[in-house]
């Protein structure tokens, strides 16, 4: 049997990157898939990706920023596949500015999205779970959150509160069966970080970068969908409020 078999998932920011290698895997682990993405054609062109490769999935376009936004991609999702029981918050936004020219609407911005938005998805889907007593919850924050990073300051802060979240919310919704997990990816491979690279964001680039992690390459999406999908698995229910790295051995 699939591990996943029978499970209702929502993955927030699936269209690209790390949000659409794991709800690729939760499809595959057999999880009904609600993609959820600001981008409503890459939601549907994401979803369609994975009912051809024989999963199901549902895409909606969502501004995880946005309360209302959420509550309707959900209740298209309950419509559908029926109660959440899985949710892994993967939409985030990314940016670079020294510190001293981060505008105030840059600040909220970034924060409304990485915690914020975290915030009010899990809220929203957590009656879902208490309700059948059990639940995973796995939050994206970032290896930023553990060293540190220049030009990067609204990020990173967003981020270590995505971190002191998870660990609080894990305490609370322990005793009702739900458990919540952060994994702070390392130095992952996606479009966003080529994007970042092609601006100049990324120093001397991903080879550069590569060749300073122990294993000796970039994470990819697909690496942390594996652990994504370890820490909603039922064998599982015995991890809660970790920190979770994939990092290539780059954070000990």
């Amino acid at each position: 049997m699939r591990p996943s078999a029978g499970r209702v998932a929502v993955v927030t920011g699936a269209a690209s990157g790390i949000g659409l290698a794991v709800a690729r895997r939760l499809a595959r682990d057999g999880a009904r898939v609600a993609v959820f993405d600001l981008d409503a054609a890459a939601a549907r062109a994401a979803a369609e990706r994975i009912e051809a490769d024989g999963g199901s999935a549902l895409p909606a376009a969502v501004d995880v920023a946005d309360r209302a936004s959420i509550d309707e991609g959900l209740g298209a999702v309950r419509e559908r596949f029926g109660p959440v029981s899985i949710l892994v918050n993967s939409a985030g936004k990314d940016g670079f500015k020294k510190f001293l020219n981060i505008t105030e609407e840059a600040w909220q911005r970034i924060v409304a999205v990485n915690l914020t938005g975290t915030f009010h998805c899990c809220q929203a889907v957590v009656p879902d779970m208490a309700e059948a007593g059990w639940g995973r919850i796995v939050t994206i924050s970032s290896s930023s959150a553990q060293s540190g990073q220049p030009f990067m300051t609204h990020y990173v802060a967003s981020k270590a509160g995505v971190v002191g979240f998870t660990k609080a919310l894990a305490l609370e919704l322990g005793p009702q069966g739900i458990t919540v997990n952060t994994i702070p990816p390392g130095f992952i491979d996606t479009p966003m970080t080529r994007r970042n690279e092609a601006r100049g964001f990324l120093g001397d680039g991903v080879d550069h970068h590569a060749a300073r992690t122990p294993v000796r390459r970039p994470g990819t999406p697909e690496d942390i969908a594996a652990a994504c999908a370890f820490l909603v698995s039922e064998e599982a229910g015995y991890v809660t409020g970790q920190v979770f790295g994939v990092n290539g051995g780059r954070n000990t």
